[in-house]
């Protein structure tokens, strides 16, 4: 039982990924703990977490740092995407200086297998450059947010898949479907093959949910150009899922209360 005279310990998720709301999901309806997930505010109806939420940006990291102080967060999850290494960044400068401990929850990267043709790439920009000596016909699956670094390329044809419409600068030749995972392997396959694809482009996301698309492209023999995953901040502990996560805050939680 909690101690009654003690107010809920307060976890702050920095969410917007499957893994953030099964962390939040499983720790919101403990009665010691209060827990907020903040979403960055990039798609239109996201799917919200259980326990509390607040949307939007924090400012950068003084401002989530006065966050944190402001609202006595007690322990800071970073449960984002891979590639938001901007908003990582930012939480391990807030954590730092508010001496508020801190996890990375990274779902595990794709492993190429037999039969799989990678090109691995560390950016957006080194995809774009290697494009055309691999096809014309390009299955972008990157999200809306870096197309600007395809929009020179005006000699491809893109299929571009994303949550929500994406807005210029992209590249001319461009047909946009608007869709959410899971995707199913039959669904990726049928894909491919309607839109002739030569080419896929992708994030190392890791997540199972957009997957097929891989399987799809070993089967058909397309290439794919899979940009690397920024690293996460020197000196963050990182677990993989939102069980360990979760262990994480109550330990630490059961550490503080026994000392």
């Amino acid at each position: 039982m909690p101690d009654a005279a003690r107010p809920p310990r307060h976890v702050l998720i920095l969410g917007g990924t499957t893994e953030a709301r099964c962390l939040a999901a499983g720790l919101a309806p403990e009665p010691s703990l209060r827990v907020t997930t903040s979403l960055a505010g990039r798609v239109a109806a996201p799917r919200l977490p259980a326990g509390e939420v607040r949307i939007g940006g924090f400012g950068g990291p003084e401002g989530l740092t006065r966050w944190l102080r402001e609202h006595a967060v007690d322990a800071l999850i970073d449960a984002t995407h891979p590639f938001a290494d901007t908003i990582s960044c930012s939480a391990a400068q807030a954590a730092a200086t508010a001496h508020v401990p801190l996890l990375a929850v990274r779902r595990p990267g794709w492993v190429p297998g037999p039969g799989d043709t990678w090109h691995q790439v560390t950016s957006l920009d080194e995809a774009a450059a290697a494009l055309p000596a691999l096809g014309t016909r390009i299955f972008l699956t990157t999200g809306r947010m870096g197309l600007a670094h395809f929009a020179h390329l005006t000699d491809l044809w893109f299929l571009v898949r994303s949550v929500d419409a994406p807005e210029p600068p992209y590249p001319p030749r461009m047909t946009t479907l608007l869709d959410r995972g899971p995707f199913t392997l039959d669904g990726e396959r049928e894909l491919l093959r309607a839109h002739r694809i030569d080419v896929l482009v992708t994030k190392d996301s890791g997540a199972a949910a957009t997957a097929a698309k891989l399987t799809a492209a070993r089967e058909a023999g397309v290439p794919v150009v899979v940009v690397q995953r920024p690293p996460v901040p020197e000196g963050v502990p990182v677990v993989a899922g939102p069980e360990e996560a979760a262990n994480w805050v109550r330990r630490l939680f059961s550490e503080a209360t026994s000392h």
